[in-house]
């Protein structure tokens, strides 16, 4: 929550309740009113994009292996801190963790709808995933929407924040361009598990698909996109700025699209791949 969010719920007018007590009644710290949030520190960046790297090499490590490797490596760091960073950067092992069925009761959950479906056409199944971006000082956040057959790249979206917002204007730009898919599947992410996502894709008819415990494997397409952005964009930059980021990835996007061939498509690239079966159909 945001300091200027903090002291509109406290209000700065007079008031009989002294601020001590109105802090106390929603729950808010007073020192918070004042604090302004720094950024993570140029040693914490730098840990952080080295974490990033070391998770597409090995996306099975959880905080405590990912710590005994940066050890190895040179870097005396704890699990801790790693385990912060890495909950910052939205990482997670693909190992499944302790109780992992467990769900938060506030969450709306949908069932898992892919078992044993062929998928062999466009619009039958989108994916997205979001994923952490490092900048020279600082990091941004970008979610991308896949269709499943096709590789395809429907949309993307750039954020400094995990907020669900950003997500819903990828989902817009690529239902307003590419119509709508019969199935929508998503991980159980705090973004796609929010009222204002499902909403939005009950409302335009598409049932909604989440990876249940030991499906992550159904990731595996999108996760593939973030190894080879990452290798062939991002790590051969040095972003300056959100502009900079975005204007190198539109750019990787477009390559992706119409001119990187796929070996599960016969060598045609996404772009082809839909052309291909429209005139198909």
């Amino acid at each position: 929550m945001s300091v200027e969010r903090r002291r509109e719920m406290v209000g700065r007018e007079r008031h009989k309740l002294s601020l001590s007590r109105r802090c106390r009644l929603p729950g808010i710290s007073r020192g918070s009113l004042c604090c302004r949030p720094r950024g993570e520190s140029q040693k914490n960046l730098a840990l952080m994009r080295r974490i990033d790297e070391q998770s597409l090499k090995t996306p099975w490590h959880g905080a405590r292996q990912m710590a005994r490797t940066l050890r190895r490596q040179g870097h005396p760091v704890g699990r801790k801190r790693v385990g912060r960073l890495m909950r910052l950067m939205g990482l997670r092992s693909l190992a499944p963790g302790p109780d992992t069925g467990r769900k938060h009761p506030t969450h709306p959950i949908c069932p898992y709808l892919l078992r044993d479906r062929r998928i062999d056409a466009p619009n039958q199944v989108w994916c997205d995933d979001v994923t952490y971006i490092p900048l020279a000082h600082g990091f941004v956040y970008l979610v991308a929407i896949m269709d499943w057959h096709t590789r395809h790249v429907l949309s993307w979206q750039l954020s400094i924040t995990q907020e669900a917002s950003f997500c819903l204007d990828a989902l817009d730009a690529a239902l307003e361009r590419y119509g709508k898919p019969e199935i929508f599947n998503t991980d159980e992410g705090s973004q796609f598990t929010s009222r204002d996502w499902t909403d939005t894709l009950e409302a335009s008819g598409i049932r909604i698909s989440m990876d249940g415990k030991g499906r992550w494997l159904d990731n595996v397409f999108i996760e593939r996109l973030w190894r080879s952005l990452k290798q062939e964009c991002v790590y051969l930059n040095a972003f300056d700025s959100v502009r900079d980021c975005q204007a190198s990835i539109s750019a990787w996007m477009e390559y992706y699209n119409r001119e990187r061939t796929h070996s599960s498509l016969g060598d045609l690239t996404p772009s082809e791949a839909c052309e291909t079966w429209r005139e198909a159909a």
